[in-house]
């Protein structure tokens, strides 16, 4: 893989399998493409809930809007700029805002191939 660029408009959104919230995720670098990692955007509704077993170690970095992160009985809340990193493990509810949220994310290894 080389060296690359990325911005929200590279991004081609679908649904992660098995949720049918207002969420979505858009894969930019992966397996496909020859990477150890994948590295993509992930777009939030307004006001919506994700609860989710963490499969893989997941780095979300919120760009726009703002998320809440439930874990182990604490909430962490970011907006623009800030990072949130969930384990391989972890369960957790993911709740946007009302203003929603554009996230980029960096997951090792694979969340595709670990669903």
């Amino acid at each position: 893989m080389k060296v690359r660029r990325f911005e929200p408009a590279d991004a081609i959104f679908g649904r992660s399998p098995g949720q049918d919230a207002d969420i979505f995720a858009a894969n930019l670098a992966d397996q496909r493409h020859g990477g150890r990692i994948t590295v993509g955007y992930g777009r939030y509704g307004s006001d919506q809930v994700l609860k989710t077993d963490i499969l893989v170690d997941d780095v979300m970095v919120v760009l726009e809007g703002k998320l809440s992160v439930e874990a182990d009985g604490e909430t962490l809340t970011a907006g623009p700029g800030e990072i949130i990193y969930m384990p391989k493990g972890s369960a957790v509810i993911i709740r946007s805002h009302a203003e929603g949220a554009l996230t980029a994310y960096v997951t090792y290894p694979h969340w595709s191939e670990a669903e």
